[in-house]
């Protein structure tokens, strides 16, 4: 099946990827702003889900129709439910009490889940180097937490708040395992007004009074422009930008690309003046950096077989 917007380029995979996680990086420190200024955290979450659903049905009108079977459609709201409900209601609660630099520093954590729950379901290996970078990743996110716990802050951190956003990785890196062959199969439109009209159907019921609690607080038009922000460019092109590199790319590689948020949340959290970058906190951003890097630099389960199976090609008789 042809796709558009995507292809299999690995260029554009890797600049779609570099452009989604510059945006989300910026949307840390915008949203945390607009959440400041009357904007909940449900409410933020309700905002996000149901404009994009409004803006992908209607970009899916100048799309590729595609017949998607009613097997796919349920799973769509499995990928949902972990794509974007619990994925965007624990990164956003937790944005609006901890800090945009904690919030930030916590999505690096994505490909050390990415990779022991590819162990888990794809059976790619744990090699040594994978294990180290998990180690190191994890000291880095204690170390995190635990200068959030002893100073409760919302510009230093909040336990509370991190640890949500440590869910929220988790919740994502589950979705890039699990429904990775499902998006390969349809176009970034038909994916999303799917996924988005699902997140809509689970999320409203129960977050509607949020949103209109948001609506009638008498917003400025700068909290609004920062909460457009957030619907168009955090989430309407975030998440096409991330469908067309999670079309080429493994979820480990589609996942290091979360390095961008932080080096872009923390340079803006600090012109903005809504963060306070601590010395444990660039022990942390190093310490997770280093163990994704080892990481995503480890052998797939792919290279091993590639190259045992020169191996024996080499080492056969003439």
């Amino acid at each position: 099946m042809k796709k558009s917007f995507g292809g299999n380029s690995p260029l554009l995979a890797h600049l779609s990827m570099f452009g989604a996680c510059a945006g989300w990086g910026l949307m840390a420190p915008i949203g945390k702003e607009a959440m400041m200024n009357g904007v909940s955290g449900l409410g933020m979450v309700t905002f996000r889900v149901a404009g994009a659903c409004v803006l992908f049905w209607i970009a899916s009108l100048f799309a590729k129709h595609e017949t998607v079977p009613w097997r796919d459609k349920l799973m769509f709201a499995g990928a949902a439910l972990f794509g974007l409900i619990l994925n965007q209601c624990c990164y956003t609660i937790g944005l609006s009490i901890t800090s945009p630099i904690n919030a930030s520093i916590a999505t690096t954590s994505m490909p050390i889940f990415a990779m022991l729950l590819s162990a888990l379901i794809l059976k790619e290996p744990i090699t040594g180097k994978k294990a180290t970078g998990v180690l190191m990743g994890c000291s880095g996110a204690l170390i995190l937490i635990l200068t959030s716990a002893s100073h409760a802050n919302d510009k230093v951190g909040d336990l509370r708040g991190d640890l949500l956003c440590l869910c929220a990785q988790f919740s994502f890196a589950l979705y890039l395992s699990l429904f990775r062959p499902l998006i390969q199969r349809y176009n970034v439109f038909t994916i999303n007004r799917y996924m988005f009209t699902w997140g809509v159907v689970m999320l409203l019921p129960l977050t509607y009074g949020e949103a209109l609690s948001s609506i009638n607080a008498n917003l400025s038009a700068r909290t609004w422009a920062e909460v457009a922000y957030v619907v168009c460019v955090g989430t309407f092109f975030g998440y096409i930008l991330t469908m067309i590199g999670q079309r080429t790319l493994r979820p480990t590689v589609v996942s290091v690309y979360n390095y961008v948020q932080p080096v872009v949340s923390v340079a803006a959290s600090l012109l903005m003046g809504i963060g306070v970058l601590k010395p444990t906190h660039a022990l942390a951003v190093v310490l997770v950096f280093s163990g994704v890097w080892l990481v995503t630099t480890s052998k797939s389960r792919k290279d091993m077989q590639k190259e045992l199976l020169q191996n024996t090609h080499s080492h056969a008789p003439s």
